[in-house]
This record gives C-alpha cells, sequence and structure tokens, in this order.
C-alpha cells in the first residue's frame, strides 16, 4: 500500500525540521545513555563496595563465633537464588534486588556446610537518585531538543522565506514580468558575505536584466524593420497598381500584398511586445463573432454552436484572435474546419497531421515552422498575443484521433486595463 504523504512534508522547512529533531533525539539519547551508564555504574560500584566490606566483617565475626550484626546472617530469608548458588560453590558476588518491598544490594559468601553467609545493604537512596538522574536527563533532552527546534526553524525559515521570494520572481519572469527582481538584501552590499541563496538571487536577476536587454533590444529591432519597410512598401504597392494587366503583374501584385501582410504583423506583434494594448470592451454573442470570422475567411468552415454565450470583450481583437486561427488551420491542416462554441469556450480544429511538437509544448514561436509547412509563424503568435490582451486562455493541442485543436477560454469578467509604470505599462499585481 503507497502512502501518500502531504504536500508540506516535501517542503525544505518540514525536512530540515525532521533532521534537526532526529540528530537532536540522536545525540540526547547518546548523551543520556553515556550519563546514565557513568553514574549508575558509580552508585552501584560504591554500594556494592560497601556490601562487600560489610560481608568480611561478617565474615570474621562468623568465624570467630562472635554474633552477627543486624542485616547480617547465613541463609537468609529473600537471598537471590543466584547468589546461593555461587556461596555454595566458595565463591563471593553481589546483586542488586528486591527485598521487602525496596532494592536492596546483596553481598553473599561461603559459610559452612554449603551454607551462604550474607549481608544485605539498602539500596533505596540510591535507586531514587539513579531515577531523578533519568528524569532529568529526560526532561533536559526534551528543553534542548525544543529550543534546538525553535532556533533552528527560524534559522530554515529565513532561509526557505528567502527561497520562495526568489522562486516568485522567476514564476513571474517566466510569465513575462522582466521588470521583477529579487533584490535579496545580502547579494546587494558586495563587502558582506554571501550565501547560496544570496547567490541564485543575484544570478537570477542579472538573467533577468539580461534576458530584458536582449528582449528590448529585439523588439525594437522589429519595430524599426516593420516601420522602414512600410514607406517603401506603400510606394512598391503603388507603383504595382499602375502596372498593366497581366500575369507578371498579378505576381508581383500578390508578393508585394504578402510583404504588406508581413509587416502589417510585424508592427503588430511589436505593439503587443511593449504592453501599451487598450481594450474597447463592447458585448457580443459568440455565434455572432463566429458567423463574421467564417464569412470574412471565405474558406468551408463548419461553425457548430453547442452553447451560446454572451461576453464583454474587444470584438476585434477576438475576430483577430479566431480569424488567425482558422486561417492557420487551413493553411497547414486538412479540411473538415470546425469552429465551435460552447458557452465561453471556442474551439478551432482541423483533420491534418496536427501541430509540431515544440508549439504544443511551449506555444507558437515566431518565424518557425516545421515539416515543410510555408508562412513565418506569426499568426497563432498574434492570436496567442491578443488573447493575453483580452485575458482569455489560448491552448494548443492534438487531437487523439487526428488534426490539431485550438482552445480559446474567454473570462468570465473582462480584464482590468493596464497600470501605468515608468518605461511602460505593466500588468495588474506587477511591480
Amino acid at each position: 500500500m503507497r502512502v501518500v504523504l502531504p504536500q508540506w512534508a516535501g517542503t525544505l522547512a518540514a525536512k530540515s525540521a525532521a533532521f534537526i529533531i532526529v540528530m537532536c533525539c540522536a545525540l540526547a539519547a547518546l548523551l543520556g545513555i553515556l550519563v546514565h551508564v557513568s553514574v549508575t555504574n558509580q552508585t552501584v560500584g560504591q554500594a556494592r563496595a560497601l556490601a562487600l566490606s560489610r560481608l568480611k566483617d561478617a565474615t570474621s565475626a562468623f568465624e570467630a563465633g562472635d554474633t552477627l550484626l543486624p542485616g547480617a546472617g547465613v541463609d537468609p530469608q529473600g537471598l537471590p537464588e543466584s547468589l546461593r548458588r555461587l556461596a555454595a560453590h566458595g565463591k563471593r558476588g553481589t546483586m542488586v534486588d528486591r527485598h521487602n518491598g525496596r532494592p536492596t544490594m546483596w553481598a553473599a559468601g561461603p559459610a559452612d556446610r554449603g551454607r551462604a553467609l550474607a549481608v544485605e545493604v539498602d539500596y533505596s537512596q540510591q535507586a531514587r537518585t539513579i531515577a531523578a538522574l533519568d528524569g532529568s536527563i529526560v526532561w533536559s533532552s526534551g528543553l534542548a531538543i525544543g529550543a534546538t527546534l525553535l532556533v533552528g526553524a527560524f534559522a530554515v525559515t529565513r532561509v526557505t522565506r528567502r527561497l520562495h521570494a526568489t522562486a516568485r520572481v522567476a514564476r513571474r519572469i517566466s510569465a513575462g514580468d522582466l521588470e521583477a527582481r529579487v533584490h535579496d538584501p545580502l547579494a546587494k552590499d558586495p563587502a558582506r558575505p554571501q550565501d547560496e541563496v544570496a547567490a541564485v538571487a543575484a544570478a537570477l536577476d542579472s538573467m533577468a536584466s539580461s534576458l530584458q536587454g536582449k528582449l528590448l533590444a529585439e523588439q525594437r529591432f522589429t519595430a524599426d524593420v516593420a516601420h522602414e519597410l512600410r514607406t517603401p512598401l506603400t510606394g512598391l504597392h503603388a507603383a504595382a497598381e499602375l502596372l498593366p494587366p497581366g500575369r507578371p503583374t498579378e505576381l508581383v501584385r500578390d508578393r508585394v500584398a504578402a510583404l504588406r501582410t508581413l509587416t502589417e504583423d510585424l508592427l503588430e506583434i511589436s505593439r503587443l511586445d511593449t504592453g501599451r494594448e487598450r481594450l474597447e470592451l463592447d458585448g457580443e454573442h459568440l455565434s455572432a463573432v463566429a458567423e463574421r470570422v467564417v464569412r470574412a475567411a471565405g474558406a468551408d468552415t463548419k461553425v457548430r454552436i453547442a452553447r451560446d454565450a454572451y461576453v464583454e470583450t474587444d470584438r476585434r481583437r477576438l475576430e483577430r484572435v479566431l480569424g488567425n486561427l482558422v486561417a492557420n488551420a487551413h493553411r497547414h491542416g486538412r479540411a473538415p474546419v470546425v469552429l465551435t462554441v460552447d458557452g465561453p469556450v471556442v474551439t478551432v480544429r482541423d483533420h491534418g497531421e496536427g501541430y509540431p511538437q515544440y508549439l504544443v509544448g511551449h506555444g507558437p514561436q515566431r518565424f518557425r515552422t516545421e515539416g515543410g509547412a510555408t508562412g513565418h509563424g506569426l499568426g497563432l503568435t498574434i492570436a496567442l498575443g491578443q488573447a493575453e490582451v483580452l485575458g482569455a486562455r489560448l491552448e494548443f493541442a492534438n487531437a487523439p484521433d487526428g488534426g490539431a485543436t485550438a482552445t480559446l477560454t474567454l473570462p468570465q469578467h473582462p480584464p482590468m486595463p493596464p497600470r501605468t509604470v515608468a518605461g511602460g505599462t505593466a500588468p495588474d499585481g506587477a511591480v
């Protein structure tokens, strides 16, 4: 039977606490055993020496025919049988046993005719001393373990709190908030000794700064290229319109239109990258939006309305997302292409070979296609960016029976407009 531990049991704090408790218990047990054995040996040794001394005096008195002192006698009642046999074989020995309801140290030796001469010494005080010592060891060990656990928990909590802060910043960076930084206090002062957590935090901050710089440079390059291409393409488009009719003119116009579409896509991506897009909210039935998208696509696309929904969203951006999904399904998939509306969830599915594995695992990447597919990989990138502006979730998957499936889940409530920060905007909750 497999035992499922709670989630907190796998945390560093829980593991550290368990380690501290185990080590403290082991150390306390070892020290307690050593102290107990040492004191017990000393106490028993003193009692044994006293008992043997009295046995010696009793033996001298017995041999001289004198009266034995109290506590001494021949074959006394209560003498342990093992000591009686030992004395019968002519040997001396001592033993702690209970006699008349109290601990007693016995010492016995040979008498005459196989009998045993024995003395008894009250061992109650020594037994109470050892019991009190054991109690003191237990209580002091418990207090020491508790104090060590508190100090260790405080120290470990400080470390885990810094690790959790570093993990939160790493998740924010992964979500696209490149302004997030750990700012660990130990990493700020080079003169202070840095621990491993500070080193990780400093490395994460450095990585985020480098990544932000490279991404901003890429965004500026994309925007600059698109803007620089826009002017000559406008002139080229006007010149193409003046060419005489014919097949060469159609080819030129087609390539000019493709370049203009690519340029507009690059400009749209650069605007999405800056995070300055503004929503224009309006109420709309998803069935109506789906019908308009299919009509605008001009291709054979089936529309299925499992459950209509009235949503408050940016209609233009929603149509852009669905239009790109439908166009991608026709360009890279196979018919039939089906657009399904099920409440706030809209699904676009084709029956082709499906999405590449990198796209399913990591999302679309601009200017990357596989399997000999044509295009620039910008359509799905724009769809994903516009979906994020809408506050929606866009997921890509491959159907078990074949074909690619893109699922757009619209939020129940429209997203709040982004607030302005230095150098741009930040999503709600970002610093």
